[in-house]
């Protein structure tokens, strides 16, 4: 038994690689996910409230860039917390 690879072979697993590529992105986006209780219970919105939002809080963990939407540390297991949201625990010290 040897690891003797024949461009065959190589081509083959090449070409499922690269078909794999768009499934492992589907399933990232996929994954993505809030904690309702959490949110309901620091009353979580979507939008600023008297000027304090999300990007502005130090609970606030930011996504890429500053549009796109981050975490939370009070917010354990959600991924989709807005920028521009607002919630109770609003902390800008």
């Amino acid at each position: 038994m040897g690891t003797n690879l024949s461009r065959r072979n190589l081509l083959q697993i090449a070409s499922v690689s690269l078909a794999l590529i768009p499934i492992v992105g589907i399933t990232r986006q996929a994954s993505a996910k809030t904690n309702s209780v959490v949110r309901d219970k620091l009353k979580y919105q979507d939008t600023p409230k008297d000027g304090m939002i999300c990007l502005t809080c130090l609970e606030f963990i930011p996504g890429k860039s500053d549009k796109d939407l981050g975490g939370c540390k009070v917010i354990p297991g959600d991924d989709e917390i807005s920028p521009d949201g607002y919630c109770i625990s609003w902390n800008s010290m």
